[in-house]
């Protein structure tokens, strides 16, 4: 996927990148895959705001797409490489023998007329999807489950990739895209291949207004607020930490670098092989 960039003819394109949507081939989405999505603006069921930052941008349809992989043993056909806004991987609709319509997130370099299958005794070629024990030690996989059946859970934005590192003892060590290796049972799924949509993570909009169209308001500094309503708030000038010099924290006072906020011991730490950023 290649990015467009812009003559610097205002400030806003001074900056700009965005994709070019080149692997784009259909771009209005299958009506019967598709359901309406309800806007939250980051407010629960009491209407309490629990998520900050959220609100307005453009209306939305939720794709359905099918993690699962639930059709086995069944070949399909890609028709069409379309843009998700609900995701920054780009989706496949794809084609059963029998006539059934689906999406599934898109590999890199998958194309339209590729085949594609999931079941116990496929090829492991790009787009299928297998159990962890019939896939090629060192393949690149994503969208992977964590429990059989469950759906992939894991790698599935623009550009995620796994390692399948080894199979030992009815559970497969899988190196994950934060670089920590986890054991998975080895009938768990995974697609192979890399998550399409690889220069996402260069994308650069160029101004407030286009993340606001997604969505996304503006966050003000805690430092840039009075003390009544931040902890890092006052101060006289620019202070460091509102007034003191105390670490970064939350509105509500959680300090936000170097606290650990996972459970101490939780269910799934044997699981974990390796931690991930372990030097």
């Amino acid at each position: 996927m290649a990015l467009k960039s812009y003559r610097p003819l205002t400030p806003p394109q001074r900056f700009k990148s965005l994709p070019a949507f080149e692997e784009i081939t259909k771009w209005a989405p299958e009506k019967s895959l598709v359901e309406v999505k309800k806007r939250t603006g980051g407010r629960n069921n009491n209407g309490r705001m629990t998520a900050r930052h959220i609100g307005g941008g453009h209306k939305q349809k939720y794709r359905k797409v099918d993690f699962k992989r639930r059709k086995r043993g069944v070949s399909a056909e890609v028709i069409g490489i379309e843009y998700d806004p609900n995701r920054s991987a780009r989706i496949a609709l794809i084609k059963y023998t029998d006539g059934e319509l689906s999406y599934i997130l898109a590999p890199d370099g998958l194309l339209v007329g590729s085949k594609v299958t999931a079941g116990d005794n496929v090829a492991p070629d790009l787009g299928n999807a297998l159990p962890l024990r019939a896939i090629p030690l060192g393949s690149n996989i994503h969208n992977i489950e964590l429990t059989p059946g469950r759906g992939g859970q894991v790698a599935r934005s623009a550009g995620q990739q796994a390692i399948l590192n080894n199979l030992e003892a009815g559970y497969a060590l899988v190196k994950m895209p934060s670089g920590e290796i986890r054991r998975i049972h080895e009938n768990a799924y995974a697609t192979i291949g890399q998550v399409g949509n690889v220069d996402h993570m260069n994308v650069s909009s160029g101004k407030a207004g286009r993340t606001r169209w997604q969505g996304r308001r503006s966050h003000v500094r805690g430092m840039a607020m009075n003390p009544v309503d931040h902890p890092m708030g006052g101060g006289q000038g620019k202070s460091k930490g509102g007034g003191g010099r105390h670490h970064p924290v939350s509105p509500w006072g959680q300090l936000a670098k170097g606290f650990k906020t996972r459970t101490k011991h939780k269910p799934s730490d044997r699981f974990i092989m390796e931690r991930r950023g372990k030097k």
